[in-house]
């Protein structure tokens, strides 16, 4: 192990995963994470392929996984009138030597960080401290400014400072000053959790509706033996005004079914009943579709920026957290080369910057769910025969250009040789 420690501000999923690579290549490292204590919070998410390749080579299993949700065997795009836009396979069973995982978000955090307590200890992870900032020192290190709970300031020496601490990243902000506030596009988004009947391959991704209004949902449970019910993650979301910006208190608050509902009352089909799905839930939570504008770069020095911090992104393409496992392999792989230095940063930050900007863009303006918009300005988002309304050719190349620009491209990443290479260790 190395002897002066790489910081890592935040202990969210880019964090740890961080940890985890870190460990894996032989570089000493500590998280500081403003939580008092680690929770399993929020609903559901998508490990696409490129991130279950990674998590599988950091010595997380199927079974482990398989604990927090199932493999995805579908991803389906449907019209208003409830006839499929576009359907495909989705993991193993579309020929990627990886599955993709729909989780639980809240148990795959705690997975990682029973994982990282494993491994280095419950030193690993110092909870109720937050990196406020930074300073960098004439030696080429840095210290971290460290705000506890109970409200006294430290310093943390780190030969490296990685900044995993989410969309409000006050790393990003030292960073970047000048840079604009949070971009919220008017899109509003409820999330909730139920249990139900799993619908079409029992294990499929449904995107329903148009891009202005539209209902998304997935089961992120295998289904219970006695009852064949699974817990369905799903997002109702509605694009409103936003002329005046988010006026409303906080980013993120619960609130009842009631309040949203009747955006969806008549969404019913005779295989979903979406009010029904949203009034059953265990409860529902509130919060706007928001990222960050791309910055040019997302280095300074001895300092980078990892997951949210340097690319929060709409949620459009189910690639956010797979995103920060991949950030945080491709920052080990740099150390492999670089060792624990500045030249690794720049390297990783020249890797990834562009690319993933560019991908925050990308989903901004839908993402996958783009194919939605074409419907709508073609036929207003019913039809009878989709070939008449975006031909088939056109939905294949829609789709395969956005596998490519969020690295999901199957032949590209199967044919990709490991980020890290078993055995590897940073160079001295």
């Amino acid at each position: 192990m190395t002897g002066n420690p790489v910081i890592i501000a935040g202990g969210g999923i880019g964090g740890l995963a961080t940890a985890l690579t870190l460990h894996q290549i032989g570089v000493r490292c500590v998280v500081f994470e403003s939580a008092r204590d680690m929770r399993p919070l929020g609903v559901g998410i998508n490990l696409q392929p490129n991130a279950v390749r990674e998590l599988f080579d950091l010595g997380i299993s199927h079974e482990d996984l398989d604990r927090l949700g199932l493999p995805a065997r579908e991803w389906a795009l449907v019209g208003l009138n409830g006839n499929d836009i576009y359907a495909e396979p989705r993991g193993s069973l579309a020929g990627y030597k990886w599955p993709q995982y729909a989780v639980h978000r809240g148990l795959f955090h705690m997975l990682l960080h029973e994982k990282l307590v494993q491994r280095i200890g419950p030193e690993a992870v110092r909870l109720g401290n937050r990196v406020t900032g930074y300073r960098k020192n004439p030696d080429g290190s840095v210290s971290a400014r460290i705000e506890r709970a109970d409200g006294s300031i430290s310093e943390a020496a780190g030969k490296l400072l990685i900044g995993a601490d989410g969309i409000h990243s006050a790393v990003r902000a030292q960073m970047h000053p000048t840079q604009p506030p949070i971009h919220w596009g008017g899109a509003v988004m409820w999330r909730g959790t139920t249990w139900a009947k799993p619908i079409r391959t029992g294990a499929s991704f449904v995107g329903l509706g148009t891009h202005r209004h539209r209902m998304v949902f997935y089961p992120i449970s295998h289904p219970d033996l006695k009852t064949g019910l699974s817990m369905i993650n799903w997002i109702a979301e509605v694009t409103m005004d936003n002329n005046e910006g988010w006026k409303q208190s906080g980013w993120f608050r619960q609130v009842e079914t009631r309040d949203f509902v009747h955006h969806f009352e008549n969404w019913i089909w005779d295989w979903l009943d979406v009010p029904a799905l949203i009034r059953q839930a265990d409860g529902a939570f509130k919060n706007p579709m928001i990222d960050r504008d791309p910055v040019p770069t997302w280095r300074d020095g001895p300092v980078a920026l990892l997951g949210d911090a340097a690319h929060a992104m709409y949620p459009t393409g189910s690639n956010g957290a797979s995103q920060a496992i991949v950030d945080a392999r491709v920052l080990g792989a740099a150390m492999i080369e670089h060792g624990v230095t500045q030249e690794a940063l720049a390297v990783y930050d020249e890797k990834l910057c562009g690319p993933v900007s560019q991908l925050v863009l990308r989903n901004r303006g839908a993402g996958p769910f783009g194919l939605l918009n074409l419907v709508d300005e073609r036929c207003g988002g019913t039809f009878d025969n989709i070939d008449d309304v975006i031909p088939p050719r056109e939905r294949a190349e829609f789709m395969a250009a956005y596998k490519a620009a969020a690295g999901i491209a199957i032949e590209s990443l199967n044919k990709a040789p490991r980020t890290i290479p078993d055995g590897a260790r940073a160079a001295a």
